[in-house]
């Protein structure tokens, strides 16, 4: 049986999740994107609950298309909030449409928005080495230096914590055990 962190354990999706996608280096501007704005809706909830309602969010989001969300009007924003497969929480929705707008500006000064992201830790990934899980902070320098800026390039709903969760998804930061059979795998 494989050693896995111990968050994604006994739920299929989670460890489907767990063993393919979280922590993997990501350099892809809309799937960065799309983990940021899931990351921001996540906030108050648990992660299996937005993991559920990802399809839908994809579909209702027209796949976290930077362009097009950053272009939605107040009748798409109605259509969401009526939208029970999402989040339904008006300022997150607006927060998705205004970092999209955020993001293209980015794209513009630096080429990509992976390359903005990734430059702050020399495009390099932060591998830690805990070996519990209780033992992971919230937020670290390189959060509360990426939050900073983000906030200050206008960006909406992003705390050191939210882009703390979002630099260990996209691969930034390494926070896989010790333990854990994808610690090693993943550099």
């Amino acid at each position: 049986m494989k050693q896995r962190c111990s968050w994604a354990k006994g739920n299929e999706k989670m460890e489907n999740y767990h063993d393919t996608i979280w922590g993997v280096p990501l350099h892809d501007d809309q799937k960065l994107f799309r983990k940021l704005i899931l990351d921001i809706n996540q906030a108050g909830l648990n992660w299996q609950t937005i993991l559920n309602k990802a399809e839908h969010f994809d579909a209702a989001f027209d796949d976290f298309d930077i362009q097009k969300v950053a272009y939605y009007d107040e009748k798409k924003i109605e259509e969401l909030l009526s939208d029970s497969g999402i989040i339904r929480n008006r300022r997150k929705i607006e927060a998705a449409i205004h970092n999209a707008q955020k993001v293209i500006e980015i794209q513009n000064e630096f080429g990509s928005f992976s390359s903005y992201l990734w430059a702050f830790n020399s495009h390099k990934v932060l591998k830690n080495s805990y070996q519990d899980q209780l033992e992971i902070p919230t937020t670290n320098e390189l959060s509360d230096r990426i939050t900073k800026d983000l906030k200050k390039r206008g960006f909406k709903f992003v705390g050191s914590t939210i882009i703390y969760a979002f630099l260990e998804a996209v691969g930034v930061i390494n926070d896989h055990v010790t333990t854990c059979f994808r610690y090693e795998e993943l550099k």
